[in-house]
């Protein structure tokens, strides 16, 4: 076995998530943004396992969320999804047998239900372009273009789970055979290579049905509506300029929220904003900002309402969040 001499990262690593604001720590390959629409406490985990050019990321929660997830350049991603996973991918529901090819920077928005378990395989596309070149296959490789569900056997599917979560439990037990040794990353690189080309030969685009239509329908109403609501960070956003950026009626867009989150227009956008504020303060250098500054920044401006909603959903009081940031060892 060769050992490996210097990694900029370690081969594994173990993020177990309370705060979906820190969604993003210890991953440097992709790029999330996470709202939580249940007001539980969190626990969710992240396993990364990084190969030779490839990486596996084991994503687990125990709460509803929303997330919008992308793969940094130079990456494709390749997602299936736990035998309980039960959620939603740009409106189209997760079932049996189906997986995800992701182009590079190409966001996709999850609403992922309690006892969600999925495996992503960050691929660059030269990698799998030597192999089936090597198989005289190369014509065969079509990257993908944005998100594309594909339908693959449930067999071949459930296999190429199974084996990245068997990677990801002998990587936690025994973490130092991927962190020191080369040989034994890229043994289990070209395992996962040729996975991965069993599930893609025999799979073909996903054709949705009229509910699959009508909830990707909705999941786009919502993702307008939101991006609106980005967009203008302290300004009052109302039910009104919501139909209009969307361009639907009152009832459209309820109903679009309802069936996309589980909560009206009105509750959502109000926990996104307290999200924002949130990792605004948890950001803060010291003496940077204040809570009022960033309540307001958000469009709250009722302090003492801001205040009860914001320990609603994160189990304390935006003051203590700033007052543990400062006194954080990063923030002496």
């Amino acid at each position: 076995m060769n050992p490996l001499s210097s990694i900029a990262h370690p081969a594994v690593t173990v993020h177990d998530i309370d705060d979906p604001a820190t969604v993003n720590a210890g991953i440097e390959l992709l790029e999330q943004d996470a709202v939580q629409l249940q007001a539980q406490p969190l626990r969710a985990r992240r396993v990364t396992v990084r190969l030779a050019t490839a990486t596996a990321v084991y994503h687990a929660s125990n709460l509803r969320l929303r997330t919008r997830t992308s793969a940094h350049a130079g990456q494709l991603a390749y997602v299936v999804f736990g035998p309980q996973a039960r959620g939603t991918v740009n409106g189209l529901l997760v079932r049996p047998g189906m997986m995800l090819a992701v182009a590079p920077e190409t966001e996709a928005t999850f609403v992922i239900d309690s006892g969600w378990e999925s495996m992503s395989f960050l691929i660059p596309p030269q990698c799998l372009g030597e192999h089936l070149a090597g198989r005289q296959r190369d014509r065969e490789f079509h990257p993908p273009e944005g998100v594309e569900a594909l339908q693959v056997d449930e067999a071949r599917a459930r296999v190429l789970y199974d084996w990245g979560k068997r990677l990801v439990d002998a990587a936690m037990l025994d973490p130092a055979l991927f962190n020191e040794y080369a040989t034994e990353r890229e043994a289990a690189q070209a395992e996962l290579i040729e996975t991965l080309l069993a599930a893609l030969e025999v799979a073909h685009d996903f054709e949705p049905g009229r509910g699959d239509r009508t909830r990707q329908a909705q999941s786009r109403i919502v993702r307008i509506a939101e991006d609106h609501a980005l967009s203008l960070p302290g300004a009052n956003i109302y039910v009104t300029d919501l139909c209009k950026a969307a361009g639907v009626s009152e009832r459209s867009l309820e109903y679009a929220f309802k069936a996309v989150m589980g909560l009206t227009p009105v509750a959502y956008l109000t926990r996104l904003r307290l999200h924002r504020v949130r990792q605004a303060l948890l950001a803060a250098a010291p003496g940077s900002t204040s809570v009022s500054t960033e309540a307001l920044r958000w469009g709250f401006w009722h302090f003492g309402e801001f205040a009860r909603a914001y320990k609603e959903c994160f189990g304390e009081y935006p003051s203590d969040t700033l007052l543990g940031q400062m006194q954080c060892p990063e923030n002496p």
